[in-house]
């Protein structure tokens, strides 16, 4: 086998494993990018559970394999707060939290 050949087929594997790489990194994600959000019948005993925390609000989003539990539920309330609610495998709350990320960042109340 001649070095140039040598030389080709080590540039390919090289560039085969750089793109299974890639491939793995997007498939596995690493930023908020993965998150999913809920779907089906988990998606309305979610929904039911986390207004049910909060009293009233509308559901203005949802995600699975959330890093504190394995559904969080994001409600609006009527006065524009919102509170996120946190729910295991049985749609049982087991933590909520209002999210500070929706408020009026001017300083205004």
């Amino acid at each position: 086998m001649t070095s140039r050949k040598k030389f080709l087929i080590t540039g390919a594997c090289i560039a085969a494993l750089a793109a299974g790489g890639a491939g793995v990194a997007a498939a596995t994600g690493g930023d908020d990018d993965s998150e999913q959000p809920i779907t089906g019948s988990a998606l309305d005993k979610a929904e039911a559970a986390a207004l049910a925390e909060t009293g009233d609000g509308t559901v203005t989003e949802t995600e699975t394999g959330d890093e504190e539990s394995l559904y969080e539920v994001e409600v609006t309330l009527d006065d524009g707060s919102q509170v996120d609610v946190q729910l295991d495998r049985n749609f049982d709350v087991v933590g909520s939290e209002a999210d500070d990320e929706g408020e009026d960042e001017s300083g205004d109340e």
